[in-house]
Parts: structure tokens; sequence; C-alpha cells
């Protein structure tokens, strides 16, 4: 394996080490959030619809490929990835300046929303990695490395952003 390979793959592993908890500290360690003259509170509204644009994407990308229309899965899936990484920093600035918003519903659809939620928030930690390793690999011509990690990384990408959008629904009416 060549010097250039290990690089991206220890930046790959940095990046996915480094999202989560860059994250985590959001939520958890910046108790005081900086005051800005910028109203920046449609951010959630911008990821919502950012997400189900990547699922589109990703449904397509799908659909592409199945059909071997390379130019197209790979157009589908270069602006889905490029889509997620703008969520990402939208996502990062948005908890940055304020604090999440708490569901304020009961019952039955409180579960479901924190079922969702808690899936959402876990599986987009876990799908950091496979994303990454999933381009590197097309980016390279390592086709078959590419085919049979994406087999697994699409389903969870996907899931991932149809559930941002359901989480996204049901909590809008308390912000």
């Amino acid at each position: 394996m060549s010097t250039k390979n290990i690089t991206i793959k220890r930046i790959i592993i940095g990046l996915s080490i480094l999202v989560p908890v860059l994250v985590a500290i959001l939520y958890y360690f910046i108790p005081n959030k900086p005051s800005i003259n910028l109203d920046l509170r449609f951010i959630p509204k911008v990821n919502a619809t950012i997400n189900f644009v990547v699922s589109i994407l990703l449904a397509l990308g799908l659909f592409f490929i199945k059909r071997k229309e390379i130019k197209k899965h790979q157009i589908c899936m270069g602006t889905a990835f490029s889509l997620s990484a703008l969520f990402l920093v939208f996502y990062v600035i948005y908890h940055f300046l304020y604090e999440s918003t708490k569901y304020g519903g009961d019952g039955v659809l409180k579960i479901i929303y924190l079922i969702i939620l808690l899936t959402h928030i876990v599986l987009a930690a876990v799908v950091v990695p496979f994303v990454l390793f999933s381009f590197y690999f097309a980016l390279t011509n390592q086709i078959e490395k590419h085919r049979k990690l994406s087999k697994i990384t699409w389903p969870i990408w996907f899931y991932v952003s149809v559930s941002g959008v359901l989480v996204y629904l049901l909590v809008s009416p308390y912000y």
C-alpha cells in the first residue's frame, strides 16, 4: 500500500472520529451559546430540505447504477456527498449558536420520535467512515471494494437522510 493511500485512510479515520466528537462537544460542552447579530434559525429547515434532496439523489443513484448508467450514478452520488457535507457545516454552525429544540409532544408519537431520533443519531455517526471509504474506493477506481462497501453504506446513508427529514417534521412545531 502506498504512502498516499495510508495517508488518505488515516484522514478518513480521523474525520470519522472528529465529526461525532465535534457534534458531541457542541451538544454537551458549550453551555453558553455565543450571540451574533444574524438570525440563522432558518438553518434547520434548510437542513431538512438538504436531507430530502439527498434522499432523492441516493435513490436516483441506486436506480442509475442498477441500469449501469455510471455517469448519472456518479453525478447523483457526488451531489449527495457534497450536499451532505454542506448539511454538516450548517448543522455545526446552528448547534454552535443555538440550543437544540426539544420535542414537546407526548404519548406514542413521542416514543416514535425518540426511536427515530436515537437511530438517526447513532447511524449518522456510524455512516461517516462508510461514506468516506465508499467515495475513496470509487475515486481511486477500486470498483470491487466500492461496490461491496456501498451495499452496506447506501441503506444506512438513505435511512439517515430520510430519518433526518422525519425528525425535523416531528420537532418543527416546537421551534
